[in-house]
Order: structure tokens, then C-alpha cells, then sequence
């Protein structure tokens, strides 16, 4: 692709997001980012929060992972659904009920302090790494198909892309996020759509009976794994869906933080079921893309990449019409930008309650200061922990996401399990240390879990074990 003709895309596709950040900045007050004034139309909230689930994550690696298990992430999808279910008449009405800023403020009304604060760092340590991955994964497409070419090193691109999501959420903060994640979605879905469209061609798929007649006689198209001691084990991944979506949404600052900008609990509802639909809907669409995309490289004898993750920005880049290319480089970008400016967001808002205690601590011109320098500082250490990530990594993006969170939202987990399931108290000053030696318990039994455990393999389902560690670790430290 011509690198000219990316910077054009690229350039014109923040000027719409400036655009929308003018708009929703106009007439702010000091909780319009934390908050967006609770005004948010829950249809909106519902797509813009199908970018923000899905992400770079889900736009490059779930593609590629085909070739390496098949359908089988659809499996996690399906567990999504319940997982969605639990959030929408479990904890929502409990955040709408308290009227939460931060959820983890519930944690300090049900046990205390230290419970308090030990659920924000774990969901501020797994938001820096998690998001931090995203936008390592999407930085890198970014650096291959435009960087490199004018020899701009890998430290500044970075720093070009968190600079410009500071930019345009400084001001208006969850309030830009929900119309912004609603403009990336639609570039992300429309990269994917077009994508489908033109390998179809390609290969002579244009009917949608032809089109589904060759997914589903292709072997790699094989949804359900029977296998117990495998990691793609149907029960296991149905079950770590299900966790997951608890973890990375209901107990997740940067997604709730959306749901609670609706107008009160029956519209945050109403978000949740349209969301889920669409969402399980849009994660088939891109495993069929995955499969597509195999094909199209073994009809046209084109080289797979050591790397699956790299197989969808490699043919949309250097083997596709430009036009295609253009779309994919818009949906990259969406993908990116949707995941990380929501995360910046919720981080600072954490932060300031979580820690600052900024209403409690500051006067109204001083809480505008500091969660601008807060919203700073985030940025910087998001940009940081990228620079590692890239020194580090050596498998598929998609697999570290959920292994982070498998240990990091565990804690979190086994805390709100207790807290919604049990009426015991705790002795609050030693769940800091139970909420570190839960992961690492863990940990250590998924090391020999093969040699402990006739053989079985834990995959994803470790966040199951490490919140279950927390729940018994709170359940021996309960108050008689």
C-alpha cells in the first residue's frame, strides 16, 4: 500500500474523531468525564461497546487463530452469553441501586478498606496490561504498513498513538468514548464485511448458500471440542466465557463506566441484551473471515506467516486491492483507538476515586487538575508498558490477553463472589494478601496441573481456579 494514501486515511479519520470530541465537549461539567452526565441513549452505549469488547485483539488474532483451533473460540463466545446475562440482573441493578462513579466502591461498604483497594489496583494492574497489548498489537500493523517506510521508529509511533487518544478524551472523557466507540465500531464491522465480500469474490463465493456450504465443509470451520484433557475443551472454554465476561465487564471499570452513563437500570438492560446479540453475531463473522482468509491464501499460493496474528494485515496489506487495504487500515485503526480510549478513561476515573478520593479531598477547580494530571500520567505509563510488551512477546496476542487476565481478574472474581453470595464479614486488613497469593497459588498448580491432575491442562477456565483460591481464602478469613 502506498504510505501517502494510509496517512490520508489515517489523518482523516481523526479529524472526525476531533470533530466528535468538539461536539461533546461543548458545555462540560467537572463529572461530564467521569460520568458523561448520565445522559448516554443505550442504543448507542449497545454498538459502540461491540468496538470496545472486540478490539485490535479480536480484529487481528481471532482470524489468524483459526488456522491453529479452529472454531473453537466460538465456544468461549457462547459462555460470553451467560456471562452477559449474570451482569445484566445481577450487577447492574446492584451499581444503579448504590449509584456508583467507581464500582469498587462497593467493596469497601461490603468489607472495608483494604478490600476497597485492593479490587481497583487489580482491575488498574489488568487494564494497563490488557489494553496495553491491544494497542502493542495494533501499533505494530501501523508500523509494517506506514512507520517503517518513512523510518520512524517503533517509541514514536507509540507515542503518536497514545498522544492522540489523550488528545481527543482530555476534555470530554466517557462522554467522547460513547460516540467515538460508536464511530470505530462501525469502521471495524465495515472492514470486516467488506473483507468477507471481497475474498468471497475472489473465490467465486457470491451466494450466501455457496458461501455457508463452503465454511461448513471446511474442516477448520468445527465448532465443539469434546476432548476433556484439551484447553479447547468444550465445557472448559464455555465456562471461561462465561467467567471472563464477568471479569472483563461487570467487574471492569472500563466497561461498566459505560453502561452507568444511561438515563437509569432498565435502559442499561436493554444495552446489555441488544449488545450480547449482536456481539455473539459479530465474533462468527470474524472466525468465517479467519477461515476465508486461509483460503484465499492457499488458492493463491500465497506464504503463511510465522506468526498467525499477522496473516489478515499481511493479504489485506500486500495481497488485496487497494481499496481493500484502505478499509482493513480504518477497521486497524477503530480497533485500536476503540479498546485504548475508554481504558484511559476508566483508568483515570478509577484513580481519582479509588485513590485520590477526589470529590472528598478537593475543591470542584482542583478536581479538574488533577484528574488532568492523572489522565496524563496514564497515558505515558500505557505507552511504557507497550515498549516492554513488544521486548517480551512471543505468542499470539489473543492467548496473552486472557492469560493476564485469568490471574490479574481473579481477585476480583473471588472478592465479588463472596460479596454478593455470602453475608459474611472479613478481617479486611489481610485480603491484600490473599488477593497476591491467589495468582500465585494458581499459577503454580497450571505449572503441574498435567502431573497433578491425570493429565488435564488448564486453559483459559485458571481464572475460575484463581477466584475460587480468593472465594476460600475469604471464606477462612471471615469474621465468626
Amino acid at each position: 500500500m502506498d504510505s501517502n494514501l494510509v496517512l490520508i486515511v489515517i489523518t482523516s479519520y481523526f479529524v472526525l474523531l476531533f470533530l466528535i470530541s468538539w461536539f461533546t465537549s461543548r458545555n462540560v461539567s467537572k463529572d461530564t468525564f467521569f460520568t458523561g452526565d448520565r445522559q448516554s441513549p443505550w442504543f448507542l452505549v449497545a454498538f459502540g461497546m461491540i468496538g470496545a469488547s472486540l478490539s485490535g485483539v479480536t480484529f487481528i488474532s481471532v482470524p489468524g487463530e483459526v488456522g491453529n483451533t479452529n472454531f473453537f473460540y466460538f465456544q468461549v463466545v457462547l459462555g460470553y452469553t451467560l456471562g452477559y446475562f449474570v451482569i445484566a440482573k445481577v450487577l447492574l441493578p446492584l451499581y444503579y441501586r448504590l449509584n456508583l462513579v467507581s464500582i469498587y466502591a462497593y467493596l469497601e461498604d461490603r468489607f472495608g478498606f483494604w478490600s476497597y483497594k485492593s479490587g481497583a489496583f487489580f482491575f488498574i494492574l489488568s487494564r494497563t496490561l490488557g489494553s496495553s497489548i491491544r494497542v502493542f498489537l495494533v501499533a505494530g500493523v501501523l508500523q509494517l504498513i506506514l512507520f517503517d517506510k518513512w523510518g520512524i521508529p517503533f517509541w514514536v509511533s507509540v507515542l503518536i498513538t497514545v498522544s492522540l487518544i489523550w488528545l481527543y478524551t482530555h476534555r470530554g472523557g466517557i462522554k467522547t468514548v460513547v460516540w467515538t466507540d460508536t464511530l470505530q465500531t462501525f469502521f471495524m464491522l465495515l472492514a470486516v464485511g467488506v473483507s468477507i465480500y471481497l475474498i468471497g469474490k475472489d473465490l467465486g463465493i457470491l451466494k450466501i448458500s455457496d458461501f455457508i456450504g463452503t465454511i461448513a465443509s471446511d474442516s477448520r470451520s468445527e465448532i465443539f471440542n469434546w476432548d476433556w484433557q484439551s484447553g479447547t475443551n468444550f465445557f472448559k472454554q464455555f465456562a471461561s466465557g462465561a467467567f471472563i465476561t464477568i471479569v472483563m465487564t461487570g467487574l471492569d471499570q472500563d466497561m461498566m463506566q459505560k453502561n452507568l452513563t444511561c438515563r437509569n437500570i432498565g435502559d442499561a438492560q436493554k444495552n446489555m441484551f441488544w449488545f450480547t446479540i449482536i456481539l455473539v453475531f459479530v465474533n462468527l463473522m470474524f472466525l468465517c473471515l479467519g477461515l476465508l482468509l486461509y483460503l484465499y491464501a492457499e488458492t493463491n499460493g500465497v506464504t503463511l506467516p510465522v506468526r498467525s496474528d499477522d496473516l489478515y494485515p499481511l493479504l489485506a496489506t500486500q495481497e488485496f486491492s487497494a481499496f481493500a487495504g484502505i478499509v482493513f487500515v480504518l477497521g486497524i485503526t477503530a480497533a485500536a483507538y476503540s479498546s485504548a480510549d475508554s481504558t484511559l478513561t476508566a483508568l483515570t476515573t478509577s484513580f481519582c476515586y479509588d485513590f485520590l478520593e477526589i470529590e472528598k479531598r478537593y475543591d470542584k477547580d482542583r478536581q479538574v487538575t488533577v484528574r488532568k494530571q492523572v489522565h496524563i500520567a496514564f497515558t505515558l505509563l500505557m505507552f511504557l508498558v507497550i515498549l516492554v510488551f513488544r521486548w517480551l512477546n512471543d505468542q499470539s496476542v489473543i492467548n496473552a490477553v486472557f492469560i493476564i487476565a485469568g490471574y490479574t481478574y481473579g481477585p476480583l472474581l473471588g472478592l465479588y463472589a463472596f460479596g454478593l453470595f455470602t453475608k459474611w464479614k472479613v478481617k479486611d486488613k489481610l485480603v491484600p494478601y490473599l488477593a497476591v497469593l491467589a495468582p500465585v497459588l494458581a499459577f503454580l498448580i497450571s505449572q503441574n496441573s498435567e502431573s497433578l491432575l491425570w493429565g488435564y491442562k488448564f486453559g483459559f477456565e485458571i481464572l475460575i481456579l484463581n477466584g475460587l483460591l480468593m472465594f476460600i481464602g475469604l471464606y477462612l478469613i471471615r469474621k465468626r
